[in-house]
């Protein structure tokens, strides 16, 4: 019999990547959404939050983590979108409660030889194997996500499973083209091969995971979920957008808001805030403007408030913007539900 504890005799935990960019970007993102991990020695694989009491945080490989989070040892996970759908299994227990946290983008993709002139695309894919006189043999990480994505398009072919290099596998003749993670694709060209451009199985970024027994049976986990996933969609929407603050001359506030809401650039995220500016000249009608804007519509928006009088426009970087009520805990709360 096992002397681990239980989930609710224990903290709550939180596996994170142990190395690598992708581990280096989980610990920078989450200082960014105001969470601060602390590690006594950097040689540990065990850190807290000091935000969030009760909650330990521990260091694994990607295929770890989703392992740990799917039988229960870790509650929650941070990995690859990739690593979570091919090894999350059948058994229902890992709910992805976040999948774009922002960082670790890449795609899994159908790589082919440059020399394969007759295949531009995946529909080609069938007839070159019976050129061949057999089924194409593809090397991959990924046999769950590249067999259902394959079985999809009806093409037959030979799945080999490896561990190591798969760019050098078509060369040397122990596959005929390769299903890999692709970022910038210079890894492809330098290995002479091709990306076929709808041979795309899965975009991928970093997510969040839960146990979905531990968020059934524990409060605890709850409670914590419900906080990483306030200041990861807080933090996430206010890096979307930014503050912009200007002077306008007007009759009132209404006057200025009816201006306002006739370009929804600058509605604001409910409305515009408006309140008086005292200056000298009291009969002057100044009063400061301050809307939440979009930060890919930020040009758009200082020349909207130009339009309609604005001036002296001021531009803040928002950090968190928080909601009523996050949408990706409102869902969890609903996949737990339902599958209790």
């Amino acid at each position: 019999m096992s002397n681990l504890p239980s989930p609710s005799q224990r903290n709550v935990r939180l596996s994170l990547p142990s190395k690598g960019v992708l581990s280096e970007s989980a610990v920078a993102f989450l200082q960014e959404c105001g969470l601060t991990i602390h590690k006594p020695n950097p040689r540990q694989y065990q850190a807290t939050i000091r935000e969030i009491p009760g909650l330990d945080i521990f260091f694994q490989r990607p295929i770890d983590i989703v392992n740990a989070v799917r039988d229960g040892s870790m509650d929650f996970g941070i990995s690859g979108l990739d690593v979570i759908e091919e090894f999350k299994g059948d058994e229902n227990q890992v709910l992805i409660l976040h999948d774009a946290l922002g960082f670790g983008g890449c795609r899994l993709q159908l790589a082919v030889p440059e020399g394969w002139e007759d295949v531009p695309s995946t529909v080609e894919l069938s007839g070159k194997a019976v050129r061949l006189g057999r089924p194409l043999r593809i090397v991959t990480k990924f046999p769950t996500l590249t067999g259902r994505f394959l079985a999809s398009l009806r093409i037959e072919a030979d799945l080999i499973t490896t561990e190591g290099t798969l760019e050098t596998a078509p060369a040397i003749g122990y596959a005929d083209m390769i299903s890999d993670l692709v970022s910038s694709g210079q890894t492809l060209k330098d290995n002479r091969l091709r990306a076929l451009p709808d041979g795309i199985i899965l975009r991928s970024q970093a997510s969040l995971i839960g146990n979905i027994t531990a968020l059934q049976k524990n409060p605890e986990a709850q409670r914590v979920a419900r906080i990483l996933l306030e200041y990861i969609e807080a933090n996430l929407r206010g890096k979307d957008n930014v503050s912009v603050f200007a002077n306008m001359r007007g009759e009132s506030p209404e006057a200025i808001a009816r201006k306002l809401f006739e370009n929804d650039v600058i509605n604001g995220l409910q409305g515009p805030t408006i309140s008086p500016v005292f200056v000298e000249d009291s009969s002057s009608g100044w009063f400061a403007v301050n809307v939440v804007v979009r930060r890919t519509e930020l040009f758009q928006a200082v020349n909207a408030l130009r339009e309609v009088g604005g001036s002296g426009v001021v531009v803040l970087p928002v950090m968190f913007i928080f909601e009523e009520e996050p949408p990706r805990y409102t869902a969890m709360i609903k996949a737990i539900q339902k599958e209790n």
